[in-house]
This record gives C-alpha cells, sequence and structure tokens, in this order.
C-alpha cells in the first residue's frame, strides 16, 4: 500500500515510518519542522529513512491544502496516519490560537484534501489528555470526555468529533487512537524520561512537581506501533481506542527508575504542581486487546533501560545540539 504519514519527522512519526517500510508498504512522510524544539533532532530521526527507496518526503504544512492535494494526486495515497499536532499540555495553555489553528485547522485542512482525491482510510492519533482529571480509573473508551483541562487537550477532542463527521458525512473510514504517555529511543528533548535522563546524568537539578504522587500509563514506543499497525489492519467505520501499557507509574517510582538504570542520583528541585497537568493516567486496553489483537510486551523497567542504552550511544551528539534542554 501507499500510506502517508504526517509528522513523519518527529519522535513517533519516525518510527512508524520505519515499521510500515519494514511491513513492505511505501511510504509518504510529510512534516513542517515546527521548531518547537530543535529541528537537527527531526532532521536525525530522518537520516536514515531517507536513505531507503521505499520512503518519500516532503517538507510541508498540513494547513498548506494546495501541497497536500499535489501528493495526494501524484502518489496515490491509500491510507492515512495522521501523527502531525502541535504537542504539549503546558505549551497549549500559553499558545491556545496556534494549537487550534494546527492541531483543529490541520486536521480539516487534511479530511478535506482526502475527500477531494477520494481516499477514506485515517489513523488518527489522540491523546490521553482528553480524559482530563477522570475520577474512574482505568480510563475506558466509553467514558464522558467532555471536561478536558487543557487546550491541547480539547483539540485532540474536536479532532475526534470532526473525525465521527466524515466518516458520518463521506462514509470514511477512520480509527482515533488514544495514546497515553509514549516514550523510548528518540523521545522528544523536551519530554520528562529525556529531560529527566540528561538531568540526573549531568547531575543538575531535575523539577520535581508536587508530592511525587501523579502517575501515568507509560507506553513504550515499539508497543504503540504494534498498536498502530493492528489499528491499521482493522479499519472499519468509526472507532476508537485506548494504546497504553495498563501499569501506572508515579513521579517518584519514575525518578527512581531511571536512577537505577543511569547509575546516579537525582538532585531534586520541589516545585509546586502546574495548570493544565492531570493527576493519572491508566489506559482499559481490553477493547484494543479483544478487536485489534494489541498486545505491550514491554514493562517499565525494560523500557527505561531501552531508553538510557539509546542516550549513552547518542550522548555526544545531544549534548552538543540540545544543551538547552
Amino acid at each position: 500500500m501507499n500510506v502517508l504519514v504526517t509528522g513523519a519527522a518527529g519522535f513517533i512519526g519516525s518510527h512508524v515510518c520505519e515499521h510500515f517500510i519494514r511491513q513492505g508498504h511505501h511510504v509518504n512522510g510529510i512534516d513542517n519542522f515546527d521548531d518547537f524544539y530543535p529541528v537537527a533532532f527531526k532532521k536525525l530521526n530522518l537520516e536514515e529513512l531517507c536513505k531507503n527507496s521505499q520512503f518519500q518526503f516532503d517538507r510541508l504544512d498540513i494547513r498548506d491544502g494546495k501541497s497536500l492535494d499535489s501528493i495526494f494526486s501524484s502518489r496515490k495515497i491509500d491510507v492515512v496516519i495522521h501523527l502531525a499536532a502541535k504537542a504539549g499540555v503546558r505549551p497549549s495553555i500559553e499558545n491556545i490560537s496556534e494549537y487550534y489553528d494546527v492541531n483543529v485547522n490541520g486536521t480539516i485542512s487534511l479530511l478535506e484534501c482526502m475527500r477531494r482525491n477520494n481516499v477514506n482510510k485515517l489513523l488518527f492519533a489522540s491523546s490521553s489528555s482528553i480524559y482530563g482529571n477522570n475520577k474512574k480509573v482505568p480510563f475506558s473508551e466509553t467514558d464522558r470526555v467532555d471536561n478536558p483541562i487543557s487546550p491541547y487537550a480539547s483539540t485532540k477532542k474536536s479532532g475526534e468529533l470532526l473525525c465521527h463527521v466524515y466518516c458520518h458525512l463521506y462514509k470514511f473510514h477512520i480509527t482515533c487512537l488514544r495514546f497515553f504517555t509514549v516514550y523510548g529511543p528518540r523521545q522528544r528533548p523536551d519530554l520528562a524520561i529525556h529531560k529527566f535522563c540528561r538531568l540526573i546524568d549531568e547531575r543538575r537539578p531535575l523539577p520535581f512537581y508536587g508530592d511525587g504522587s501523579t502517575s501515568r500509563d507509560y507506553t513504550f514506543i515499539d508497543d504503540i506501533v504494534n498498536g498502530i499497525s493492528c489499528a491499521f489492519h482493522h479499519l472499519q467505520g468509526y472507532k476508537i481506542y485506548n494504546l497504553g501499557e495498563s501499569n501506572v507509574i508515579d513521579l517518584k517510582t519514575l525518578v527512581r527508575t531511571i536512577e537505577n538504570a543511569i547509575g546516579k542520583k537525582a538532585v531534586l528541585n520541589q516545585l509546586p504542581l502546574q495548570d493544565g497537568d492531570v493527576n493519572i493516567t491508566f489506559a482499559d486496553i481490553s477493547k484494543a486487546k479483544e478487536e485489534l489483537g494489541y498486545c505491550p510486551k514491554y514493562t517499565f523497567e525494560t523500557g527505561i533501560k531501552e531508553f538510557v542504552n539509546w542516550y549513552n550511544n547518542n550522548k555526544a551528539y545531544l549534548n552538543t545540539h540540545f544543551k538547552n534542554y
């Protein structure tokens, strides 16, 4: 198949592109190289991909309908995996209009391009953040998600609703995948595990928000890619699935696990909780297991060891390009 991946230069996107190439598909990657974090990091993500004849990359913005039309008409796209978005809960509070422009208007632009070019299969990257401070755990796809607590979360909910509209009006087949705190090799330098690893290694103060009880369902990148692949083979109608490990790790355990993997102690900078942060994320993945065959394999300890190995192997490059993160 001819697969289009938006956000191809990102952490998740580059892994997804590699997977589908290994599966024998031709992958078309697009990314606008947003400077939310260093463009050099994204170029590094694409370095090996661009050597593969089964991969074709275009630098463009998903809001650019004319350029999208050109790709769809010339490449005969079969399926779209839509990962491109402005990321981050806290930054979205500072720049609401841009998050809505990219995440909502960009998704409309992509859906409209698909409609014009008779492409009706899409995987949409949603987020566990749409559950807000849901009091019922673990979080299920049937839970109400009408109370997001950050602009980012509300844009992801809006994206899911737009997908439903296109399924209803134009008979699209769309699966929305709610990712739960993805980590692993090539993770963005601003995200907790990558940032904590670097700060602990360099014996610099680590921002420690609250009393350490906030908890996340950390999901290793290989398990997320497996979930995307499973959903790819079950595209029919409008569906929503959680993709997580269904295992909750609190902040204190996260820091201790990274300390053990690196072999150094953290220097903690105690700070109050931040606006927009949820208390817990915890995925009920029974639906994805039953209907998609999704089966996460990585324990948190194994995943952290994999990340630390990657970090150690790339430390010189990371220290050169991303010292300020």
